[in-house]
C-alpha cells in the first residue's frame, strides 16, 4: 500500500527567489501546498505567481509573528518590529502577549491573503510554528473553525534525528494543539516530518529517510526552498533554500518517491480522539 505525503512549501512571499522557486516547482508538481507569509513588502507582488497552479496546489496562510513588521496598526504600536521566536515563546508562556492586538494582526493578514489571492485559505500554520503557542492558538483554531481551514498539527514531530528539536516544537504549544484540534474536529495532518537544522549538506539523504520513516496514515512533510539568495542577505538559511530547490526539482526526488513507495497527496483530516 503506497504511503501519502503532502509536501509545503513555506515562506511564499518572503522574497521573490523564495517565491519563484517555490512557484517553479508548484508548477512542475513537485510540491502539493504552498504556506504564504503575507506581511512583507514584495507579497503584492509575488501573489501574482500563484496564479494558475495545478488545482491539487492547496494554499494556506503562514501567520507571521516573528519576522519584519506588523501588518495591523493595533500590533504595530505595541510592537513595531515583530519580536525573535525565544522572546516570543517566553512572553506566551508568561502570558504576557497583547491578545487583542494580536486578534487585530490575525484578521489583517487573513485579509492580506484573501486580496491578492482572492479566497480564504485552505489550511493554516505559522512562521516558525507560532500559531501553537498559548495565546495564538486560540486565535487560529477560532479562524478554522469558522472558516473550515485546516490546520498544520505540530504535535507529533517524527524523525529521524534532530530529536531535540522535534521535541521542542511538539512541547512549546505543539501537543495542546493536537488535543485542540482532535477535541474541535478540525482537519489536521496526523504527522509533521521534514524538520533539521538546516545545516546539513546531503538534503536528499535526510529526505531518503523521512520518506523510509513515514507513517501508513502519511505525514505533513514541510520544505523551504528558493530559486536563488534572497537580495537583502537578512537569510540565515538561504544555503539550505538552495539545496532544498536543486533536489526538489530533480529526477532524484522522483525517484526516491518511487523507490519509498510514496505519493504526494492531501493529508489534512478530521481524526477521532484515541481516547
Amino acid at each position: 500500500m503506497r504511503r501519502t505525503v503532502s509536501l509545503c512549501a513555506d515562506d511564499f512571499g518572503l522574497a521573490p527567489p523564495i517565491s519563484q522557486g517555490i512557484a517553479e516547482l508548484a508548477h512542475q508538481g513537485r510540491l502539493n501546498a504552498v504556506s504564504c507569509l503575507v506581511t512583507g513588502p514584495h507579497w503584492p507582488a509575488d501573489a501574482a505567481l500563484l496564479a494558475g497552479l495545478p488545482p491539487d496546489v492547496k494554499l494556506g496562510l503562514h501567520f507571521n509573528l516573528t519576522h519584519g513588521e506588523p501588518a495591523s496598526p493595533a500590533l504595530r504600536d505595541r510592537w513595531p518590529r515583530l519580536p525573535a521566536l525565544p522572546m516570543l515563546m517566553l512572553r506566551a508562556a508568561l502570558a504576557m502577549l497583547p491578545r487583542a492586538a494580536l486578534a487585530d494582526e490575525w484578521r489583517a493578514q487573513w485579509q492580506r491573503f484573501v486580496d491578492a489571492v482572492g479566497r480564504a485559505p485552505d489550511f493554516i500554520d505559522g512562521h516558525q510554528h507560532v500559531h501553537h503557542l498559548p495565546g495564538v492558538r486560540k486565535i487560529v483554531l477560532e479562524a478554522a473553525l469558522g472558516s473550515g481551514a485546516a490546520v498544520r498539527n505540530t504535535g507529533r514531530v517524527a524523525g529521524p534525528g534532530y530529536a531535540f528539536k522535534r521535541r521542542m516544537i511538539e512541547r512549546s504549544g505543539g501537543r495542546a494543539l493536537q488535543r485542540e484540534l482532535v477535541a474541535r474536529g478540525i482537519a489536521h495532518n496526523a504527522v509533521l516530518v521534514g524538520v533539521y537544522d538546516f545545516d546539513a549538506r546531503d538534503y536528499r539523504a535526510l529526505m531518503r529517510a523521512w520518506l523510509a520513516a513515514l507513517p501508513d496514515e502519511g505525514a505533513l512533510l514541510l520544505c523551504h526552498p528558493a530559486r536563488g539568495a534572497v537580495a537583502s542577505g537578512d537569510d540565515p538559511i538561504a544555503e539550505a533554500r538552495g539545496r532544498e530547490a536543486a533536489y526538489l526539482g530533480s529526477r532524484e526526488f522522483l525517484d526516491d518517491l518511487a523507490d519509498a513507495g510514496v505519493s504526494l497527496g492531501p493529508v489534512w483530516r478530521k481524526r477521532p480522539s484515541a481516547r
